[in-house]
């Protein structure tokens, strides 16, 4: 579990049947069976502070974890401290597959924001797997989407100049904020520093904060004291020469 900012909770706020993800157009709808399995499958949820550690590499986790609120990233570290951010999690996203299958965490998620998560025994599992095909697809999904997204954060650093680098990671965080309905009826609203893009775009800080001056200039995003604002997410995209997220329904677990 997570270490000493985050807090087990005695009983279910959301039990399965009333998630609060489950209306939200993205997500597929859940056959009666699945859903009854998935109710049994959760053990309860989890709330996590801002800044705690969810998951740590080289750990051993026996739970999953289904972000039902807040943010989150993944990241490696090299043995100088030197940072790697691989991607963020918002609600919907599954946390600790690698480790169900790799026996253990092979990077560390961090909490972006206070967070409330579900929690899952990674041992039940196999009994998704053997009865319940649709689901087993799901995970599956799930996991191919994650590869998907990685590849496309490897071409944007190897080939993408930097201001595109930048316009591409926050229209891709942008589009994902706004299907999960992150962004409410307001504008889009990212917790992240100067620091976590420096550190997911592989430039220096001072690099990062030219760079980010210029997406400003061409009034494409605003920064805040809490993060940073879209302004126009189609000016990002086109900047980076990005076509979106392209996604239909998708699976929520």
């Amino acid at each position: 579990m997570p270490g000493q900012n985050g807090r087990a909770l005695s009983s279910r706020q959301h039990p399965c049947e009333n998630c609060p993800l489950r209306p939200l157009p993205i997500f597929r709808e859940f056959e009666k069976q699945e859903l009854a399995f998935i109710s049994t499958f959760k053990k309860g949820e989890l709330a996590v502070d801002k800044g705690a550690t969810v998951l740590v590499e080289g750990s051993h986790s026996a739970h999953l974890y289904t972000v039902l609120s807040g943010w989150a990233f993944r990241y490696k570290l090299l043995p100088d401290g030197r940072r790697q951010i691989l991607n963020y999690l918002m609600p919907g996203d599954l946390i600790g597959l690698q480790g169900s299958v790799m026996g253990e965490m092979q990077h560390s998620v961090e909490a972006l924001s206070s967070m409330l998560l579900c929690v899952f025994e990674r041992d039940s599992l196999h009994e998704l797997y053997r009865n319940h095909p649709g689901l087993a697809y799901d995970i599956t999904w799930i996991a191919s989407r994650e590869e998907r997204m990685l590849d496309e954060n490897l071409l944007s650093v190897g080939r993408r100049s930097a201001i595109e680098r930048a316009a591409y990671l926050i229209a891709f965080i942008g589009s994902r904020a706004k299907v999960v309905g992150l962004n409410g009826k307001q504008s889009i609203q990212i917790p992240i520093t100067q620091q976590h893009i420096a550190d997911t775009l592989g430039l220096s800080l001072v690099h990062t904060n030219k760079t980010i001056r210029k997406l400003m200039d061409r009034k494409l995003i605003l920064w805040r004291d809490g993060g940073c604002e879209v302004v126009d997410a189609e000016g990002l995209k086109q900047l980076a020469g990005w076509e979106g997220l392209g996604e239909g329904r998708r699976p929520l677990i």
